[in-house]
């Protein structure tokens, strides 16, 4: 269980450090120029390359969840035991403070940052929404984008997929939902990711960072319940025989 602490802290951690940092450069620094959707693209590659290296470094210690809407999946979904979840909670929500905080040391040592200016990535609703939504539009949003993530999980890593590809699907899953979710509120689809830049940032980012808890936690309960329902209990397995060929007549 300490392996499996450690890993889920760390990878949260970097998750955070490195994905929150594209976002924030992209963002709030400005990086993405004009272009609106080059900041969208880099930082939802971001996401989903970090993850993809996570799911191969720490999969085979913890299963490499670094998010408390998979882990609630993965419960749901009888993966792990309630024991278990809650340390994977615990670690997650402690490395992604940390990787909050260590990236805040970070941009703080530029003459050009200022908390209130450029922020740190937190996600938000209303103001906060390029698209100005409001919150029981991101609500939905963040719902529907977390089940569809859990559930692509729970698949690709059923015992009847294949395991060598399931981190390049999960990581380009990942990708999807900040290609889409971005404009709308920021994307979270992981409370440890959202809390602890909002935590750090404070004020209205931290007002709202309660719908980005409890909506992708419904999310990775819906996202379970729809993989039980509609997934294989069993690997199709072929059928063989080792009876000659009939000759057939003629």
């Amino acid at each position: 269980m300490g392996r499996k602490f450690f890993s889920e802290l760390v990878g949260t951690f970097l998750l955070v450090f490195f994905a929150v940092g594209v976002a924030t450069l992209s963002f709030g620094f400005r990086f993405r120029g004009f272009s609106t959707s080059a900041g969208v693209v880099a930082t939802a590659l971001a996401f989903g390359l970090v993850l993809l290296g996570l799911a191969y470094v720490f999969g085979p210690i913890s299963g490499a969840h670094v998010n408390p809407a998979v882990t609630i999946g993965a419960l749901v979904a009888g993966r792990i035991g309630i024991l278990e979840a809650l340390w994977y909670w615990i670690a997650q929500f402690i490395g992604g403070i940390l990787g909050a905080l260590l990236l805040w040391g970070v941009f703080s040592q530029s003459p050009i940052y200022s908390k209130s200016v450029q922020g740190l990535g937190a996600d938000g609703y209303g103001s906060l929404s390029m698209i100005h939504i409001t919150w029981g539009g991101a609500f939905l949003a963040e719902v529907v984008m977390t089940a569809i993530f859990i559930f692509v999980i729970l698949g690709v890593t059923h015992k009847a997929a294949n395991a060598a590809t399931a981190g390049v699907v999960i990581g380009l899953t990942l990708t999807l939902v900040h290609l889409f979710g971005i404009s709308i509120d920021g994307t979270s689809v992981n409370p440890a990711r959202s809390l602890g830049p909002a935590l750090i940032v404070g004020g209205t980012a931290l007002h709202q960072v309660w719908l980005f808890i409890v909506a992708p936690l419904v999310g990775g309960i819906v996202g379970a319940v729809a993989f039980i329902l509609l997934a294989p209990h069993k690997p199709v397995e072929p059928v063989v025989t080792l009876d000659p060929p009939v000759p057939t007549p003629g």
